[in-house]
Protein backbone atom coordinates (compact mmCIF):
# COMPACT_ATOMS: atom_id res chain seq x y z
CA UNK A 1 0.00 0.00 0.00
CA UNK A 2 1.10 3.29 -1.28
CA UNK A 3 0.25 6.22 0.75
CA UNK A 4 1.71 9.89 0.64
CA UNK A 5 1.29 12.46 2.76
CA UNK A 6 -0.58 15.24 1.61
CA UNK A 7 -1.46 18.12 3.74
CA UNK A 8 -4.12 19.39 0.88
CA UNK A 9 -5.78 19.36 -2.04
CA UNK A 10 -3.84 16.36 -3.27
CA UNK A 11 -6.99 16.48 -6.05
CA UNK A 12 -4.61 18.83 -7.84
CA UNK A 13 -1.04 18.09 -6.15
CA UNK A 14 -0.87 14.75 -7.27
CA UNK A 15 1.48 13.63 -9.61
CA UNK A 16 0.30 9.44 -10.24
CA UNK A 17 -3.27 8.54 -11.32
CA UNK A 18 -1.83 5.33 -8.79
CA UNK A 19 -1.29 5.23 -5.44
CA UNK A 20 -3.27 6.63 -2.13
CA UNK A 21 -2.94 10.45 -0.16
CA UNK A 22 -3.93 10.96 3.03
CA UNK A 23 -5.69 14.58 3.73
CA UNK A 24 -8.16 15.18 6.52
CA UNK A 25 -11.44 14.34 5.26
CA UNK A 26 -12.72 17.68 6.14
CA UNK A 27 -10.50 20.10 4.19
CA UNK A 28 -8.80 20.30 0.39
CA UNK A 29 -10.21 20.52 -3.37
CA UNK A 30 -12.55 17.29 -3.24
CA UNK A 31 -12.51 15.01 -6.02
CA UNK A 32 -14.01 11.19 -5.37
CA UNK A 33 -11.68 9.76 -3.17
CA UNK A 34 -9.16 12.23 -3.29
CA UNK A 35 -7.71 11.64 -6.96
CA UNK A 36 -6.06 13.06 -9.00
CA UNK A 37 -8.44 15.52 -11.41
CA UNK A 38 -7.44 15.43 -15.24
CA UNK A 39 -8.70 14.81 -18.46
CA UNK A 40 -5.68 13.12 -19.33
CA UNK A 41 -6.93 9.53 -19.88
CA UNK A 42 -3.74 7.90 -21.14
CA UNK A 43 -3.03 6.45 -18.31
CA UNK A 44 -6.00 5.47 -16.84
CA UNK A 45 -8.24 2.81 -16.24
CA UNK A 46 -11.13 4.48 -14.61
CA UNK A 47 -12.36 7.66 -14.85
CA UNK A 48 -15.03 9.35 -12.50
CA UNK A 49 -17.03 11.84 -13.79
CA UNK A 50 -20.39 13.84 -12.47
CA UNK A 51 -23.20 14.75 -14.84
CA UNK A 52 -24.94 17.36 -12.24
CA UNK A 53 -28.70 17.14 -13.68
CA UNK A 54 -32.23 16.72 -12.55
CA UNK A 55 -34.26 18.18 -14.72
CA UNK A 56 -36.29 15.01 -15.73
CA UNK A 57 -37.47 14.61 -12.10
CA UNK A 58 -40.77 13.89 -11.41
CA UNK A 59 -41.08 14.12 -7.71
CA UNK A 60 -38.36 15.96 -5.34
CA UNK A 61 -35.77 17.74 -7.11
CA UNK A 62 -32.22 18.44 -5.96
CA UNK A 63 -30.11 15.51 -7.60
CA UNK A 64 -27.94 18.00 -8.88
CA UNK A 65 -26.13 18.42 -6.26
CA UNK A 66 -25.17 14.60 -6.22
CA UNK A 67 -21.70 14.39 -7.61
CA UNK A 68 -20.88 17.07 -5.30
CA UNK A 69 -21.92 14.94 -2.21
CA UNK A 70 -21.04 11.86 -3.48
CA UNK A 71 -17.16 13.27 -3.64
CA UNK A 72 -17.81 14.69 -0.39
CA UNK A 73 -18.67 11.45 1.47
CA UNK A 74 -16.00 10.12 0.05
CA UNK A 75 -13.09 11.35 2.03
CA UNK A 76 -13.42 8.94 4.35
CA UNK A 77 -12.93 6.33 2.51
CA UNK A 78 -10.11 7.79 0.77
CA UNK A 79 -6.64 6.38 1.75
CA UNK A 80 -7.69 3.32 3.75
CA UNK A 81 -7.55 -0.66 2.52
CA UNK A 82 -11.05 -1.63 1.12
CA UNK A 83 -12.65 -3.50 3.73
CA UNK A 84 -13.36 -6.58 3.08
CA UNK A 85 -10.99 -6.68 0.59
CA UNK A 86 -7.49 -5.76 2.48
CA UNK A 87 -6.08 -4.16 -0.37
CA UNK A 88 -5.51 -0.50 -1.52
CA UNK A 89 -7.29 -0.09 -4.85
CA UNK A 90 -5.29 2.51 -6.35
CA UNK A 91 -1.98 0.00 -6.07
CA UNK A 92 -3.41 -1.83 -8.85
CA UNK A 93 -6.45 0.17 -10.42
CA UNK A 94 -5.47 3.98 -12.40
CA UNK A 95 -8.71 5.65 -11.04
CA UNK A 96 -8.76 9.77 -11.84
CA UNK A 97 -11.65 12.07 -11.46
CA UNK A 98 -12.77 13.75 -15.18
CA UNK A 99 -14.81 16.57 -13.37
CA UNK A 100 -18.13 17.19 -13.97
CA UNK A 101 -19.91 16.80 -17.81
CA UNK A 102 -20.42 20.53 -19.31
CA UNK A 103 -24.48 21.03 -19.01
CA UNK A 104 -26.42 24.27 -20.21
CA UNK A 105 -29.47 24.26 -17.90
CA UNK A 106 -31.24 26.76 -20.13
CA UNK A 107 -31.62 24.48 -22.98
CA UNK A 108 -33.14 21.30 -21.76
CA UNK A 109 -32.94 19.85 -25.53
CA UNK A 110 -29.51 19.65 -25.67
CA UNK A 111 -28.77 18.02 -22.58
CA UNK A 112 -29.38 14.45 -23.85
CA UNK A 113 -26.54 14.95 -26.81
CA UNK A 114 -24.43 16.93 -24.17
CA UNK A 115 -24.37 13.76 -22.15
CA UNK A 116 -23.30 11.58 -24.49
CA UNK A 117 -20.68 13.52 -26.10
CA UNK A 118 -19.21 13.39 -22.72
CA UNK A 119 -19.51 9.50 -22.60
CA UNK A 120 -18.25 9.23 -26.28
CA UNK A 121 -14.64 11.25 -25.23
CA UNK A 122 -14.04 9.01 -22.17
CA UNK A 123 -14.86 5.56 -24.06
CA UNK A 124 -13.21 6.72 -27.00
CA UNK A 125 -9.95 6.14 -24.99
CA UNK A 126 -10.87 3.03 -23.92
CA UNK A 127 -11.60 4.22 -20.09
CA UNK A 128 -14.20 2.74 -17.91
CA UNK A 129 -16.54 5.28 -16.78
CA UNK A 130 -17.73 5.31 -12.95
CA UNK A 131 -20.73 8.25 -13.25
CA UNK A 132 -22.43 10.12 -10.95
CA UNK A 133 -26.13 11.81 -11.25
CA UNK A 134 -28.10 13.94 -11.38
CA UNK A 135 -31.27 11.78 -12.20
CA UNK A 136 -31.99 8.75 -13.59
CA UNK A 137 -32.88 10.16 -17.38
CA UNK A 138 -28.32 10.44 -17.64
CA UNK A 139 -28.63 6.61 -17.58
CA UNK A 140 -30.42 6.84 -21.52
CA UNK A 141 -27.35 8.75 -23.12
CA UNK A 142 -24.47 6.87 -20.69
CA UNK A 143 -26.21 3.70 -22.24
CA UNK A 144 -26.18 5.12 -25.81
CA UNK A 145 -22.42 5.87 -25.85
CA UNK A 146 -21.53 2.57 -24.54
CA UNK A 147 -23.76 0.89 -27.01
CA UNK A 148 -22.04 2.54 -29.75
CA UNK A 149 -18.72 1.09 -28.25
CA UNK A 150 -19.91 -2.58 -27.34
CA UNK A 151 -22.76 -3.10 -29.15
CA UNK A 152 -26.54 -3.97 -27.23
CA UNK A 153 -25.21 -4.46 -23.55
CA UNK A 154 -27.25 -5.97 -20.78
CA UNK A 155 -28.44 -4.01 -17.77
CA UNK A 156 -28.30 -4.60 -14.12
CA UNK A 157 -30.21 -2.06 -12.82
CA UNK A 158 -30.89 -1.83 -8.93
CA UNK A 159 -33.94 0.83 -8.57
CA UNK A 160 -37.21 1.07 -6.82
CA UNK A 161 -39.11 1.82 -10.53
CA UNK A 162 -39.04 0.14 -12.89
CA UNK A 163 -38.47 2.70 -15.20
CA UNK A 164 -40.00 1.51 -18.18
CA UNK A 165 -43.48 3.63 -17.87
CA UNK A 166 -44.92 5.41 -20.85
CA UNK A 167 -44.03 8.67 -20.86
CA UNK A 168 -46.72 9.87 -22.80
CA UNK A 169 -44.54 12.15 -25.59
CA UNK A 170 -42.08 13.96 -22.67
CA UNK A 171 -38.70 11.96 -23.15
CA UNK A 172 -37.16 13.69 -20.75
CA UNK A 173 -38.38 11.55 -17.59
CA UNK A 174 -36.41 9.70 -15.27
CA UNK A 175 -38.95 7.21 -15.21
CA UNK A 176 -39.34 6.10 -18.62
CA UNK A 177 -35.05 5.57 -20.22
CA UNK A 178 -35.12 2.11 -19.75
CA UNK A 179 -38.03 1.92 -21.81
CA UNK A 180 -36.26 3.91 -24.95
CA UNK A 181 -33.08 2.24 -24.30
CA UNK A 182 -35.15 -1.01 -25.10
CA UNK A 183 -36.91 0.28 -27.88
CA UNK A 184 -33.61 1.65 -29.66
CA UNK A 185 -31.62 -1.53 -29.09
CA UNK A 186 -29.37 -0.45 -27.15
CA UNK A 187 -29.89 -3.12 -24.50
CA UNK A 188 -30.17 -7.11 -24.59
CA UNK A 189 -33.28 -7.03 -22.59
CA UNK A 190 -33.16 -10.86 -22.86
CA UNK A 191 -29.88 -10.46 -20.52
CA UNK A 192 -30.84 -7.69 -18.35
CA UNK A 193 -32.33 -7.77 -15.04
CA UNK A 194 -34.10 -5.19 -12.52
CA UNK A 195 -33.42 -5.68 -8.40
CA UNK A 196 -35.17 -3.99 -5.79
CA UNK A 197 -38.20 -2.93 -7.25
CA UNK A 198 -41.08 -2.00 -5.40
CA UNK A 199 -43.32 -0.05 -7.35
CA UNK A 200 -46.60 -0.86 -9.35
CA UNK A 201 -45.47 -1.99 -12.66
CA UNK A 202 -47.61 -3.41 -15.51
CA UNK A 203 -45.05 -4.80 -17.79
CA UNK A 204 -42.02 -6.24 -17.56
CA UNK A 205 -40.57 -5.48 -21.38
CA UNK A 206 -38.69 -8.36 -21.06
CA UNK A 207 -36.73 -8.02 -17.94
CA UNK A 208 -35.91 -10.15 -15.35
CA UNK A 209 -37.42 -8.53 -12.29
CA UNK A 210 -36.55 -9.33 -8.58
CA UNK A 211 -38.93 -7.26 -6.44
CA UNK A 212 -37.73 -5.78 -2.96
CA UNK A 213 -39.54 -8.63 -1.13
CA UNK A 214 -38.10 -11.12 -3.61
CA UNK A 215 -34.90 -10.60 -2.36
CA UNK A 216 -35.74 -10.03 1.18
CA UNK A 217 -37.36 -13.38 1.00
CA UNK A 218 -34.48 -15.32 -0.58
CA UNK A 219 -31.63 -13.79 0.39
CA UNK A 220 -28.04 -12.40 -1.13
CA UNK A 221 -26.94 -15.56 -2.28
CA UNK A 222 -29.95 -16.13 -4.74
CA UNK A 223 -29.84 -12.55 -6.20
CA UNK A 224 -26.62 -12.71 -6.94
CA UNK A 225 -26.53 -16.54 -8.81
CA UNK A 226 -29.79 -14.89 -10.48
CA UNK A 227 -27.78 -12.02 -11.98
CA UNK A 228 -24.90 -14.16 -12.85
CA UNK A 229 -26.83 -16.28 -14.63
CA UNK A 230 -29.02 -14.10 -16.00
CA UNK A 231 -26.25 -11.93 -17.50
CA UNK A 232 -23.53 -14.23 -18.26
CA UNK A 233 -20.69 -13.10 -20.23
CA UNK A 234 -23.04 -10.26 -22.10
CA UNK A 235 -21.24 -6.97 -21.78
CA UNK A 236 -23.53 -5.23 -19.00
CA UNK A 237 -24.16 -2.16 -17.78
CA UNK A 238 -24.93 -1.61 -13.69
CA UNK A 239 -27.28 1.22 -12.89
CA UNK A 240 -27.38 2.11 -9.20
CA UNK A 241 -30.46 4.19 -7.97
CA UNK A 242 -30.09 5.13 -4.77
CA UNK A 243 -33.68 4.98 -3.90
CA UNK A 244 -33.69 1.27 -4.07
CA UNK A 245 -32.18 1.05 -0.46
CA UNK A 246 -34.99 1.80 1.97
CA UNK A 247 -35.45 5.24 3.35
CA UNK A 248 -34.37 3.94 6.50
CA UNK A 249 -30.50 3.99 5.18
CA UNK A 250 -30.65 6.29 2.15
CA UNK A 251 -33.38 9.29 2.48
CA UNK A 252 -31.96 11.89 0.30
CA UNK A 253 -33.67 10.76 -2.57
CA UNK A 254 -36.30 12.32 -4.67
CA UNK A 255 -39.06 9.06 -4.94
CA UNK A 256 -38.14 7.19 -2.29
CA UNK A 257 -40.16 4.06 -1.06
CA UNK A 258 -40.31 2.05 2.12
CA UNK A 259 -39.47 -1.72 2.07
CA UNK A 260 -36.06 -1.05 0.28
CA UNK A 261 -32.85 -3.17 0.37
CA UNK A 262 -30.61 -2.24 3.36
CA UNK A 263 -27.21 -0.89 2.23
CA UNK A 264 -24.80 -4.11 3.62
CA UNK A 265 -27.46 -6.47 1.05
CA UNK A 266 -26.20 -3.74 -1.45
CA UNK A 267 -22.63 -3.88 -1.16
CA UNK A 268 -22.82 -7.62 -1.29
CA UNK A 269 -24.37 -7.72 -4.38
CA UNK A 270 -21.96 -5.21 -5.89
CA UNK A 271 -19.18 -7.40 -4.60
CA UNK A 272 -20.58 -10.20 -6.12
CA UNK A 273 -20.73 -8.99 -9.51
CA UNK A 274 -16.66 -9.93 -10.26
CA UNK A 275 -17.53 -12.53 -12.48
CA UNK A 276 -19.40 -10.75 -15.03
CA UNK A 277 -17.82 -8.32 -18.15
CA UNK A 278 -18.65 -5.23 -16.52
CA UNK A 279 -18.35 -2.00 -18.94
CA UNK A 280 -19.70 0.74 -17.15
CA UNK A 281 -21.44 1.66 -14.33
CA UNK A 282 -23.67 5.11 -12.81
CA UNK A 283 -25.21 5.73 -9.31
CA UNK A 284 -27.77 8.23 -9.73
CA UNK A 285 -30.58 10.16 -7.46
CA UNK A 286 -29.03 11.49 -4.45
CA UNK A 287 -30.34 14.35 -3.36
CA UNK A 288 -28.44 15.88 -0.17
CA UNK A 289 -31.11 18.25 0.49
CA UNK A 290 -33.21 15.76 2.18
CA UNK A 291 -30.11 13.27 3.45
CA UNK A 292 -29.69 13.07 6.97
CA UNK A 293 -26.14 13.31 8.63
CA UNK A 294 -24.55 12.43 4.90
CA UNK A 295 -25.93 8.85 5.29
CA UNK A 296 -27.21 8.74 1.71
CA UNK A 297 -24.10 9.99 0.21
CA UNK A 298 -22.18 7.68 2.30
CA UNK A 299 -23.45 4.79 0.98
CA UNK A 300 -23.25 6.02 -2.40
CA UNK A 301 -19.68 6.69 -1.71
CA UNK A 302 -19.49 2.92 -0.23
CA UNK A 303 -21.64 1.54 -3.07
CA UNK A 304 -19.03 3.25 -5.95
CA UNK A 305 -16.07 1.97 -3.96
CA UNK A 306 -16.74 -0.90 -3.46
CA UNK A 307 -17.48 -1.52 -7.36
CA UNK A 308 -13.63 0.17 -7.85
CA UNK A 309 -12.35 -2.65 -5.38
CA UNK A 310 -14.27 -5.36 -7.32
CA UNK A 311 -12.91 -3.79 -10.64
CA UNK A 312 -9.15 -3.68 -9.15
CA UNK A 313 -9.57 -7.42 -8.07
CA UNK A 314 -10.30 -8.37 -11.64
CA UNK A 315 -7.20 -6.10 -12.75
CA UNK A 316 -5.18 -8.61 -10.17
CA UNK A 317 -5.29 -7.17 -6.76
CA UNK A 318 -4.79 -9.95 -4.10
CA UNK A 319 -7.25 -10.25 -1.02
CA UNK A 320 -5.77 -10.17 1.91
CA UNK A 321 -9.06 -10.19 4.71
CA UNK A 322 -8.55 -9.97 8.14
CA UNK A 323 -11.60 -11.55 10.24
CA UNK A 324 -14.42 -13.73 9.81
CA UNK A 325 -15.73 -12.96 6.41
Amino acid sequence: MTVEYVNSDAAFLKTDVKGSDYEMTYGGALSFLRRKYTRDLSDVDIAVSGIPFDGAVTNRPGCRFGPRAIRGASTELASLKAFPFGFDIFDTLAVADYGDCALNPHDPQAIPDAIADHARAILATDTKMLTFGGDHFVSYPLIRAHAEKHGPVALIQFDAHCDTWDDGGSPLNHGSMFLHAKEDNLLQVDKSIQVGLRSYNDSDHGFDILTSPWVHRNGVEAVIDRILNRVGDTPVYISFDIDCLDPAFAPGTGTPLPGGLATWQALEFIRGLAPLNMVGFDLVEVSPAYDHADITAMAAANVAHDWLAVMALKAGAKPMPVGQL
